[in-house]
């Protein structure tokens, strides 16, 4: 099993270099509008909030995958040069249907230098 690296919040690091690494890796989860049992419901994950990754034939974002719990809900995969060779943000918006009363979402994206890492879990109340 690969190692999981997870976020840790740069506000406590204190070296710049540390911060660039960490949050340039994290995914990032964002709920768009309010869950509703049966209907569909975007997630929005995006890699890194402040640092942009880079997209270099080596070293690119190559998937984020989302998650509810230990269920694979949802991936997306990339390849080098998807983002024009430029340093960005990898950014993917899933289209789920919950049907339980409550998420709990947690997503990993994939650096292919870097390896795995995982979001601070994100806990959605679904509506009836």
């Amino acid at each position: 099993m690969p190692k999981i690296n997870k976020y840790v919040d740069i506000d406590t690091v204190e070296r710049e270099s540390k911060k660039d690494l960490i949050d340039r890796h994290s995914p990032f989860i964002t709920v768009l509008g309010d869950a509703k049992k049966s209907e569909m419901l975007s997630v929005n994950v995006r890699m890194g909030q402040e640092y942009t990754h880079p997209d270099d034939f080596d070293h690119f974002i190559e998937s984020i995958t989302l998650f509810n719990g230990e269920t694979k809900l949802a991936a997306a995969s990339f390849i080098p040069g998807t983002l024009g060779n430029e340093k960005s943000h990898a950014e993917v918006t899933f289209n789920i249907r919950p049907m339980s009363n409550k998420l709990n979402l947690i997503a990993h994206g994939y650096c292919t230098k870097h390896g795995i890492w995982e979001s601070t879990p994100v806990v959605v109340e679904v509506a009836e």
